[in-house]
C-alpha cells in the first residue's frame, strides 16, 4: 500500500516495515497492540530524531506525559567514511541521494562494510518514565510506530539516527565524487607523441572531411568581382599613367583562363 505526499510521488512503506519487524522480534504482543492504539490516537507528541537517539512524549493514564528515549549506536567517522566512499562509487545510489531521494538498495553499502542501517535487537536500547518494568512498554512501542511512519515520509531520518545529517551526507558525496574524478583524470594515460617525420603523410588531413564548396551561381561570370571593384588607377608600372591599361583590365584574361579550367 502506498500513499502520496506533497506531490512528491508514492511513499514507500518498506522503511517502516523493517523497523516494525525489529520491534516485533522481541516485544510482547499485547503491549504492541496497545502501543499501536496509542500511536493511532495521536498520543505520541514531540517526536525528535537526533544522532543516536529518538525522543518523544507519550500521553498515558497519568496527567503528565511519559518521556521515551530510544537509543542506537552512532557510526564512527571511519565507518561513515567507508560507507560514503562506496555510495560515491555507485551512480545508482549517488544520483538519487543528491536529489534528496533514498535509493531502495542503500542498505547494500552498509552490509558490504559489515554494518547495518537499521538497529539490531541487540543494540536496541529504550527507556520510558512509566512504572512498567517490562521493556519495551506500550509507550516505547507507540513511539516506534510513529517513528516508523515518519521514516516512510523521510527515510533520511534513519541516516540521522545513525549519526549523519542529510545535508552533511550530500556534501560529503559531492566532495568524494570530485575527488574520484580528479584521481581518474590524473591516472588517465597521456597521448603518445608521434615523431614529425611519421606524421607528415597525414599532417594536412583531418578526421572529418571538409565541407563541399558552394556551387557558383549560374549568372556568375569570370571577372565579375573586377566589375564591382572598378578601375584601380594602377597599371603594370604601379602607377596609372596616361594610355597605360588599368590593372583590372590586365587581370581579366587570367580570370577567363581560370574559369575554363
Amino acid at each position: 500500500m502506498t500513499a502520496t505526499q506533497g506531490g512528491a510521488g508514492p511513499v514507500s512503506h518498506r522503511w517502516s516495515k523493517r523497523l516494525i519487524m525489529v520491534l516485533e522480534g522481541f516485544s510482547d504482543r499485547e503491549r504492541l497492540h496497545r502501543g499501536r492504539t496509542y500511536a493511532a490516537s495521536g498520543d505520541v507528541e514531540d517526536l525528535d530524531v537526533r544522532p543516536g537517539e529518538v525522543y518523544a512524549s507519550v500521553r498515558g493514564t497519568r496527567r503528565r506525559p511519559y518521556s521515551v528515549t530510544i537509543r542506537i549506536s552512532v557510526l564512527t567517522p571511519d565507518q561513515w567514511s567507508r560507507v560514503e566512499r562506496m555510495m560515491a562509487a555507485r551512480t545508482d545510489l549517488y544520483t538519487p541521494l543528491l536529489e534528496g531521494r533514498m535509493p531502495e538498495h542503500v542498505e547494500d553499502v552498509f552490509h558490504d562494510t559489515g554494518l547495518s542501517l537499521y538497529p539490531s535487537r541487540r543494540e536496541f536500547d529504550a527507556d520510558c518514565t512509566c512504572p512498567d518494568l517490562v521493556r519495551p512498554c506500550k509507550h516505547i512501542a507507540a513511539t516506534c510506530y510513529v517513528l516508523a511512519d515518519r521514516l516512510d515520509q523521510d527515510p533520511f531520518d534513519l541516516m540521522l539516527w545513525r549519526g549523519r545529517r542529510k545535508i552533511d551526507l550530500q556534501r560529503r558525496l559531492e566532495s568524494l565524487r570530485d575527488e574520484q574524478s580528479w584521481e581518474q583524470s590524473e591516472t588517465a594515460p597521456e597521448p603518445e607523441d608521434v615523431p614529425l617525420a611519421e606524421a607528415l603523410g597525414g599532417f594536412w588531413s583531418g578526421t572529418q572531411p571538409l565541407p563541399a564548396l558552394p556551387a557558383a551561381p549560374e549568372e556568375a561570370r569570370p571577372g565579375a568581382i573586377l566589375d564591382r571593384l572598378g578601375p584601380l588607377g594602377v597599371g603594370v608600372s604601379g602607377e596609372g599613367g596616361r594610355g597605360e591599361p588599368d590593372l583590372t583590365d590586365l587581370l581579366r584574361p587570367a580570370y577567363d583562363a581560370l574559369a575554363r579550367g
